[in-house]
């Protein structure tokens, strides 16, 4: 699991763009958007993208997502059982 989380917010850096930050700068359970990372609803389409060519994971209902898409620990914990 420990991988995964660090393996995820190496992608999330790249996918997103997030040129000033380091894995290490991104808490395992440090909210993705408002007030932790600071990302928004774009943000969240691309980590679906990056979700399906990456891991093999599909988002169904985007009400679903929030709690998916809380911090990186909740999304590797989805890909965790929901991946390929």
């Amino acid at each position: 699991m420990e991988q995964l989380i660090e393996t995820l917010k190496e992608q999330l850096i790249e996918a997103l763009n997030l040129e000033e930050t380091t894995p290490a700068d991104i808490g395992d359970d440090m909210p993705l958007f408002g007030d932790g990372l600071g990302l928004d609803s774009i943000d969240a389409l691309e980590i679906i993208i990056m979700l399906e060519k990456r891991h093999g994971v599909k988002l169904g209902n985007s009400a679903d997502a929030r709690p998916i898409f809380h911090s990186v620990r909740t999304l590797a914990e989805y890909i965790d059982k929901n991946g390929k």
